[in-house]
């Protein structure tokens, strides 16, 4: 696979933004540490002056994010084998129940899938509200939400893959038991 940064492409120096944090990258969550990176100099300019307006992020998490950057590849190496093993746990899950459709994303920890309802809104307040399967339940993201026009997504939620794989097989037998008795399916 060959990689190739956006910073790199010609005719994108003006265009170009790199965004990248620690929360993200080492998975730790709510560090608000990172960089922006342009090579537009307007751009990075008025960047600037946000970031001289903000407090400091707290001293743990600069401590934390420093000690992070000595992270050998092989972490990630093996929490990418995790994610895409999840993501492939959840995606083929989601495709074997009927009416379900989710494409296979290729970046992220979570995915869209349409569903057989006429508002994952409505279905997704039903789950935490009046269903259970075997004493279980599920939560997810209308996506709606995502949408310029939120009819666009009316019909799709996110789904996170981030919990164990077992936890995910859980939840798909869930969802699967769910639209058999969910009122409001387009079936």
């Amino acid at each position: 696979m060959i990689h190739l940064s956006v910073m790199n492409i010609d005719g994108l120096e003006e265009h170009a933004i790199m965004i990248d944090s620690v929360s993200k990258r080492y998975s730790m969550c709510g560090a608000r540490i990172g960089c922006l990176v342009s090579k537009n100099k307007g751009f990075m300019a008025a960047a600037m002056k946000f970031a001289q307006a903000r407090l400091s992020p707290p001293t743990y998490a600069q401590i934390a994010s420093e000690a992070a950057l000595k992270t050998p590849q092989s972490y990630f190496d093996e929490v990418n084998e995790e994610y895409v093993e999840r993501r492939n746990v959840l995606v083929d899950g989601l495709n074997s129940i009927e009416g379900v459709f989710c494409p296979k994303p290729k970046g992220a920890f979570y995915a869209v899938a349409s569903f057989p309802v006429k508002s994952t809104e409505h279905f997704a307040e039903w789950l935490l509200s009046e269903f259970d399967y075997q004493g279980k339940t599920l939560m997810m993201a209308p996506a709606a939400g995502f949408y310029a026009k939120p009819e666009l997504g009316a019909q799709q939620a996110r789904l996170a893959y981030v919990l164990n794989v077992d936890a995910l097989k859980d939840c798909i037998e869930i969802l699967r038991e769910a639209l058999k008795v969910y009122p409001h399916t387009t079936k």
